[in-house]
């Protein structure tokens, strides 16, 4: 999938792993793509208005983590201890800028707690307490805890925990990458982690090269999945490598490294875009919520390996 020379391109992920396809649950496929559509909406009018990569790819995410349906900010799941922690990051491919957040609950959209620590501080990543007075000082909108409870998630929470099966409600994160009208790349990923986790764990999505990597020479990814499997392949980075040093374009090397984390057992996928505005939006679950928009505004949204849907407004 190519962009045309001097174009946007934007691209949205909303988790992998999904509802099932058939049976009362698949009823609420349309609300999923509804959140995708806004979230790529928004993102389309501020790269059509001229914005760069990165607030692009920061207001795509910040409407997923505004919607409960999707696993950060609002919709973020609760830990084995009834907690809720969260994770982001973001990275722009001019310079390497790169900025992430850990553990926290209180910042009303994680990834601009993200973008804060990667604008307003000499640091990458910040974790906990000290993150959350930073975020203070630095003037990101604060919910109270109740703002981020939803019942569904608590059931969750439940269910994994009458059957004794840490992490069985799985995960989900949301992100986004985008190659703006100066060729400009950036990547964004935020989630509420692992129903059932371990207090303290901390995913990929947080992790620059893991979860999220931006590189003007080669490509932006965002990533979503069983956390640990990507941490450890590097799957950001890895990708970029390909390109890099392999010269391998972004729609062969995408799915190879996502297929082969599957085979050491990493479920999951990542959305990417290359310098050439190029897309891949490869997974090896049985679906992954995702979409993308170009130049001419047409959004495009699909759930599991299905023709995309399309919305010309």
């Amino acid at each position: 999938m190519a962009a045309t020379k001097a174009s946007f391109v934007l691209a949205v992920h909303g988790g992998a792993g999904t509802i099932p396809r058939y049976g009362p649950a698949a009823s609420r496929a349309a609300s999923y793509h509804e959140g995708l559509q806004r979230a790529l909406a928004v993102g389309r009018e501020v790269l059509a208005s001229g914005g760069d990569a990165l607030d692009g790819v920061t207001s795509a995410v910040v409407a997923l983590e505004d919607d409960p349906l999707f696993n950060a900010g609002r919709g973020s799941v609760f830990s084995a201890a009834g907690t809720q922690e969260m994770d982001a990051c973001v990275m722009e491919g001019v310079t390497h800028r790169a900025g992430a957040v850990a553990g926290i609950l209180g910042p009303r959209n994680p990834v601009l707690a993200a973008r804060a620590v990667m604008e307003c501080s000499r640091h990458v990543l910040m974790i906990g307490e000290g993150a959350l007075a930073f975020c203070r000082e630095a003037g990101v909108a604060f919910c109270e805890p109740n703002y981020f409870y939803t019942e569904q998630r608590w059931c969750e929470l439940q269910q994994a925990l009458e059957h004794r099966d840490d992490e069985a409600g799985g995960g989900g994160t949301v992100g986004a990458v985008a190659c703006d009208r100066h060729g400009n790349l950036a990547a964004a990923t935020s989630t509420g982690g692992r129903t059932g986790k371990a207090p303290g764990r901390v995913g990929d999505s947080a992790i620059v090269g893991a979860g999220a990597y931006a590189d003007n020479a080669t490509c932006a990814v965002s990533a979503t999945g069983h956390g640990e499997f990507f941490i450890r392949y590097g799957v950001g980075f890895e990708i970029a490598a390909r390109l890099r040093h392999a010269g391998q374009a972004l729609d062969r090397a995408a799915p190879a490294v996502i297929g082969e984390l599957g085979t050491l057992g990493g479920s999951g996928g990542v959305v990417a875009v290359d310098r050439a505005g190029v897309l891949s939006l490869p997974f090896n679950t049985e679906g992954m919520y995702r979409g993308y928009v170009r130049e001419g505004g047409i959004i495009h949204t699909a759930i599991y390996d299905e023709p995309y849907r399309v919305r010309r407004q």
